[in-house]
């Protein structure tokens, strides 16, 4: 088990504090100095994925190439770092108890009582330490979701502390995430929740090694003074998680306060190499001093949360800053376009992005912006239900299909240009049966998406039950829309465009997934380059 060196990142205080985003960042850093380093999550809800969970509970549901529906958290893993995750990086209550108790059905326990220590605890921590033990990596950082002090996760905290005892002294730190609040009537920083949070942790058997302090404002040496005394940690451990205006500052702010030397001490970690931060100095300095700027419309039906289509705005963030352009990116709910508002709406917007989704609710609005992006020539580019969206107004106001549809929102549409697809007939459970991963597409020569990729054959990830329905093909080619990608094994239909239009690309897949602040995905750059040159014209 101590192959590896094992980082805990836990949270105090209240969610959404940025544990992803400190475990990230440190892991950037880490990464830089030439260490070996993944990160995993653990999530205490009973879920086994967040697959069957609604985007307003949980923001999107991301997608590993070998199929795993995980949290979001991973998509800023892999963002930040440039590596690939799968469903060993992300661990749910759910699953943990589903293997607990299959072993117990199985009789494995050869007739013990099951109980939550040691079997529930003993199976997080096989958990915690598969990946580190597989040799491929020096570090291995796991965030730890949900608070100190929640009821689901006091198994997660007693396992933690097991797992430091077990890997032995300078294998094994905790990095605890709080809140320094601002109180603007008093004009003072508070302590007291990150010493009460502190405290709960410590009624667990664990002790903080490094206190990671959110605030909105600097923190004095007195206040750091006062944190290190009363939570016991030492003075350059108390290290400040400053707001920042993008998440993107966050490792070269951690690097400012030391984070990643703090780590590599108390691991007894010999690196002396300084981190090689130039690539990603030089990413924020494209993202921070853009020569063009554009305004794109994101139509969904879950915009009022933006973490529904969390991969998709950062996916505009890492093409924005390649083409040193800034993506204003306005959220359009479908919901309010019709025939009558469209031209209202979307006057102002110089290219579309049509976001996936499911269901009926706000299908038409999503189908009647595409009509005005096609017949205004406007760039559009459509993901998954947005391609979908594409081939079904094309069908019905090009081909004059009257009644095409998707069968997922009309089983007896006269023409199904989407339908269900054949594996997925005669499923019943909802949870992980989706086409799910990364699957082979074969790119048509001479295509705007050929020309983006700069290949004949690339391979992206997939979530979805319906497709292009085949059936149609021809008919659609005939009348000008083109089957830009197919994949090779089952002549899915992956990507859509329209020749004569600046830009209209639909692709079954999502792009969003891929897209990393070292490798921007082509097609968002491609999009966003269109756009501008559009706007231009």
């Amino acid at each position: 088990m101590a192959s590896a060196k094992y980082i805990f990142v836990t949270g105090g205080v209240t969610s959404s504090l940025g544990k992803g985003i400190i475990a990230a960042s440190l892991g950037n850093l880490l990464q830089a100095r030439g260490l070996r380093v993944t990160i995993q999550k653990f999530d205490p809800y009973i879920n086994i994925d967040p697959g069957t969970l609604n985007p307003y509970e949980h923001g999107e549901c991301y997608v590993t190439d070998d199929g795993a529906e995980t949290d979001l958290d991973l998509g800023h893993y892999e963002r930040f770092l440039n590596i690939t995750t799968s469903q060993a990086n992300n661990v749910t209550t759910g699953r943990i108890y589903n293997n607990v108790i299959t072993k117990e059905r199985r009789g494995d326990y050869l007739g013990k009582t099951v109980q939550v220590i040691p079997h529930i605890t003993d199976e997080i921590k096989r958990n915690f330490f598969k990946l580190g033990e597989t040799g491929d990596y020096d570090v291995v950082i796991t965030e730890i979701g949900g608070c100190v002090g929640d009821i689901e996760s006091l198994p997660f905290i007693e396992a933690v502390r097991q797992s430091k005892w077990d890997v032995g002294e300078h294998n094994a730190l905790v990095i605890h995430l709080t809140l320094i609040p601002y109180l603007k009537a008093a004009k003072e920083l508070k302590t007291k929740p990150t010493q009460h949070s502190v405290k709960q942790l410590l009624e667990a058997g664990i002790q903080p090694d490094i206190l990671a302090c959110r605030s909105e404002k600097p923190l004095p040496t007195d206040i750091r003074k006062k944190l290190a005394l009363f939570c016991n940690v030492q003075l350059n451990s108390v290290v400040e998680a400053l707001d920042a205006s993008t998440i993107y500052d966050v490792p070269l702010l951690m690097r400012k306060e030391k984070l990643d030397e703090r780590v590599l001490a108390k691991l007894k970690l010999s690196n002396k190499v300084q981190p090689q931060i130039d690539d990603w100095r030089n990413f924020l300095s494209r993202l921070k001093n853009p020569t063009n700027e554009v305004n794109i419309g994101l139509i969904g039906k879950y915009v009022e949360l933006p973490d529904a289509y969390k991969s998709i705005a950062e996916a505009f963030i890492h093409a924005g800053a390649a083409l040193e352009t800034k993506v204003n990116v306005h959220w359009i709910s479908s919901e309010t376009i019709t025939e009558k508002s469209v031209r209202r709406i979307l006057r102002d917007i110089d290219g579309v992005l049509v976001a996936p989704g499911f269901g009926e609710r706000g299908v038409e609005g999503k189908i009647t912006a595409v009509r005005y992006v096609r017949e205004h020539k406007i760039p559009f580019f459509g993901i998954c239900l947005g391609m979908q969206c594409a081939v079904v107004e094309f069908a019905r106001n090009v081909l004059n299909l009257e009644g095409a549809a998707s069968t997922e929102l009309d089983a007896k549409a006269p023409h199904p240009v989407i339908d269900l697809m054949e594996d997925q007939k005669n499923i019943k459970n909802m949870g992980g049966t989706m086409r799910l991963g990364a699957y082979d597409c074969k790119l048509k020569k001479g295509t705007k998406v050929a020309d983006a990729y700069h290949a004949s054959k690339v391979d992206e990830r997939h979530r979805h039950r319906y497709e292009f329905n085949n059936a149609y093909l021809e008919q659609i080619e005939n009348a000008g829309m083109t089957a830009a990608g197919i994949n090779p094994e089952s002549g899915l239909v992956e990507i859509v465009e329209l020749e004569d239009h600046p830009y209209f690309v639909g692709t079954q897949f999502h792009p969003e997934l891929k897209s990393t602040v070292m490798n921007p995905h082509p097609l968002f750059v491609s999009f966003v380059r269109a756009t501008v040159k559009n706007k231009k014209s």
